[in-house]
């Protein structure tokens, strides 16, 4: 998936997925999103990976290393940019099937579109644009395009 603002930056961020998008995998990663904006400190490259068994400072630092290589080749983006690797996060919102397939079996809040209701379930399953929920009142069938928002409820 890419975010960016601009058509310019949103071509970037495309292109920049589809040449690093194999190089991720290799590396035994999920590439997640690529976004290419204008910031304060100037153009950022940011670069979003998951995997499993959760992601790591030299993680980041082994793709991020990969990623300048090929960059540096392929001249794709002719302005200066700083990039950053990271990981989802944990207050990351759920938005695309993936996102709620990755953490199936785990507790999330969403808010519904028009009614706001908000909705405090574990993820059950994940069925193309149906997310099915369970909770102490059943099982809910969401569309992805009901909702308004979603996050993982982090227990401490």
């Amino acid at each position: 998936m890419t975010k960016s603002a601009n058509p310019y930056q949103e071509r970037v961020a495309r292109e920049v997925n589809n040449i690093i998008s194999p190089v991720v995998a290799e590396l035994g990663f999920e590439l997640v999103e690529v976004i290419f904006r204008r910031e304060s400190q100037g153009n950022v490259l940011r670069v979003v990976i998951f995997s499993d068994t959760g992601i790591g400072v030299d993680d980041c630092a082994l793709v991020s290393r990969e990623i300048s290589r090929i960059l540096d080749v392929e001249e794709r983006i002719d302005q200066a940019y700083h990039l950053e690797v990271s990981s989802p996060g944990l207050d990351r919102p759920l938005e695309t099937a993936r996102d709620f397939s990755r953490y199936k079996g785990r507790q999330v809040r969403v808010v519904l579109n028009g009614t706001y209701e908000e909705v405090i379930a574990v993820i059950a399953e994940v069925d193309g644009d149906k997310v099915f929920l369970t909770n102490d009142q059943g099982q809910q069938v969401v569309l992805l395009s009901q909702l308004n928002s979603a996050k993982l409820v982090i227990g401490f």
